[in-house]
């Protein structure tokens, strides 16, 4: 994954648009005490046009603690740069696998299994009570202000998932619903005797 230098690099310019980061220690992990020398991500988690850094920053922070991989997928409404995140106090983005993506189709292009891509909108009529998650699934949400596009949710309605609502509310906060949905798959994964706190 190719990236622009982050807050480790001597020479770097705190205020240059970062593009992604792949950290010596994933998720707080050092590959050497592993036995394959290799730390990888339970599941991804895609962002499309987040506009509110907020709600990206607490999103980040719940992926290193789920050792999930975050995208972040065509125009941002917010500049993330060295100096924005240490501001933002967000220091625990040095541990975040992270990648933007300049387009919708550029991102779907290195997905390595569309099938296991899983789409969460107000408008699905499948719980993801019902879905089976499995290890390397990716989660995708919508902009704050519009979710997802009609049309990809058309074209993948049987792996579009809602997110069950009891009271009169649209919908969750999409920092919300992305923590609620990987606490569920990994609920799911050591039900099954997925051994969760090794690499």
């Amino acid at each position: 994954m190719s990236t622009k230098p982050t807050s480790s690099s001597p020479d770097i310019n705190e205020d240059e648009i970062l593009t992604g980061h792949q950290p010596e220690k994933p998720f707080g992990i050092d590959p050497k005490t592993t036995p394959n020398n290799r730390v990888d991500a339970l599941f991804r988690v895609a962002l499309i046009e987040p506009d509110i850094p907020q709600n990206t920053g607490n999103i980040g922070r719940t992926c290193v603690g789920t050792r999930t991989e975050l995208h972040l997928v065509g125009n941002l409404g917010f500049k993330i740069t060295d100096r924005n995140l240490k501001r933002a106090g967000l220091d625990y983005w040095q541990y975040l696998v992270w990648q933007h993506h300049q387009s919708f189709d550029q991102w779907m292009g290195q997905v390595e299994k569309p099938e296991r891509v899983f789409y969460f909108s107000t408008k699905g009529t499948k719980s993801y009570f019902e879905a089976d998650f499995q290890p390397g699934d990716c989660f995708v949400f919508g902009k704050e202000t519009k979710g997802l596009d009609e049309d990809l949710l058309r074209r993948n309605s049987d792996r579009v998932l809602k997110i069950p609502l009891y009271g009169p509310i649209r919908s969750l906060n999409v920092a919300t619903s992305v923590t609620v949905v990987l606490y569920e798959a990994l609920r799911q994964l050591e039900s099954r005797g997925h051994r969760l706190g090794s690499p």
